[in-house]
């Protein structure tokens, strides 16, 4: 199989697994950001086989369309906005040799999405939701969500990471046993 077939086959099946999963979302709104993480991861696999810019066009290419497909708006443009682009970011992040550098870069990545997610959020999609939710915490609650956010950005960090080696340690010798590199 010629190596442009394969990226354009792989592009394909990836994005219609990723917009199936942006599509459920609206089915079942309770998994408005649970959904977007699974594209996201998804992603990934672009990432691995092929390389970061075939990846950075399938995200490009779902996001466009989920924003016409998707119910679910807000899912739409938290996968827009941090989960799809984020594992192909990760890939150049994980490169940086200094542990608290690394670390340090990817809270601040996720910190700037996330507030680009809430502004726009507020702003296009008018969801005033949001602020009732922080205001069940108390003067505080924004910095409480905050934190807990990042708390939680960092298992997904880590429990991305552990998908992205189970599909190349496990997963991906399974696919390929039969193809000779």
């Amino acid at each position: 199989m010629d190596n442009r077939s394969y990226k354009v086959a792989l592009g394909g099946v990836i994005s219609s697994l990723c917009l199936l999963a942006m599509f459920m979302a609206g089915v079942a709104p309770f998994l408005y950001l649970t959904l977007p993480m699974i594209a996201g991861a998804l992603i990934s696999i672009i990432v691995v086989e092929v390389n970061s810019s075939w990846a950075l066009l399938t995200y490009i290419a779902v996001s466009l369309l989920s924003v016409f497909v998707t119910y679910d708006k807000e899912s739409a443009l938290i996968f827009i906005l941090f989960f799809g682009h984020y594992p192909i970011i990760k890939q150049k992040i994980e490169k940086i040799r200094i542990r608290p550098l690394k670390s340090a870069v990817k809270i601040i990545v996720f910190n700037i999405c996330i507030v680009l997610y809430y502004q726009l959020a507020l702003t296009l999609l008018g969801i005033q939701d949001m602020t009732d939710d922080f205001a069940a915490f108390g003067k505080y609650g924004i910095y409480i969500l905050w934190g807990l956010s990042n708390i939680i950005f960092v298992v997904y960090d880590y429990a991305l990471g552990g998908c992205i080696d189970m599909y190349i340690k496990y997963l991906k010798p399974k696919i390929f046993r039969n193809k000779r590199n």
